[in-house]
C-alpha cells in the first residue's frame, strides 16, 4: 500500500514563498512520476506540475510557470514544491500523487494512481 504524506502547507502573503514537501512509503514501492494538483470545492482537480522519474523533465501549468518549481529525491522518495512569488489565486488545497505506470512528467490526472490527502494552501492579498 503506498501511502503520501503532503506537508508544509499554510498561510502566506502575496509576493511570498512557501515549500510544499511530499513523502511517499510503502513496500516494494518505486514512485514513477510525480506531481501535485490542486482543487477547491466543487471543481475539478487542476494540475500545477509533475516532474518524470529521473527528474531530468518536468511539467507546469501556465498559471505558474516561471514562478514555482518542482524537486524530487528518489533515495528519499520525497518531492518537494517550491511556491514563489505566491498570488491569491493559487489558494487551494494541493495535492500530491504518484504514478507506478507513467515516468513521464504528466500533467494528467489520469497518469497517477496514488493521492495524498491534501494541504491547504492560502495566500492573503
Amino acid at each position: 500500500q503506498v501511502q503520501l504524506v503532503e506537508s508544509g502547507g499554510g498561510v502566506v502573503q502575496a509576493g511570498d514563498s512557501l515549500r510544499l514537501s511530499c513523502a511517499a512509503s510503502g513496500r516494494s514501492f518505486t514512485p514513477l512520476a510525480l506531481a501535485w494538483f490542486r482543487q477547491s470545492p466543487g471543481s475539478e482537480r487542476a494540475s500545477v506540475a509533475a516532474i518524470s522519474f529521473v527528474g531530468a523533465n518536468t511539467y507546469f501549468a501556465a498559471s505558474v510557470k516561471g514562478r514555482f518549481t518542482i524537486s524530487r529525491e528518489n533515495d528519499k522518495k520525497k518531492m518537494v514544491l517550491q511556491l514563489n512569488s505566491a498570488k491569491p489565486e493559487d489558494t487551494d488545497i494541493y495535492y500530491c500523487a504518484t504514478s507506478k505506470t507513467t515516468s513521464n512528467a504528466s500533467g494528467s490526472a489520469r497518469s497517477y494512481d496514488s493521492w495524498g490527502q491534501g494541504i491547504q494552501v492560502t495566500v492573503s492579498a
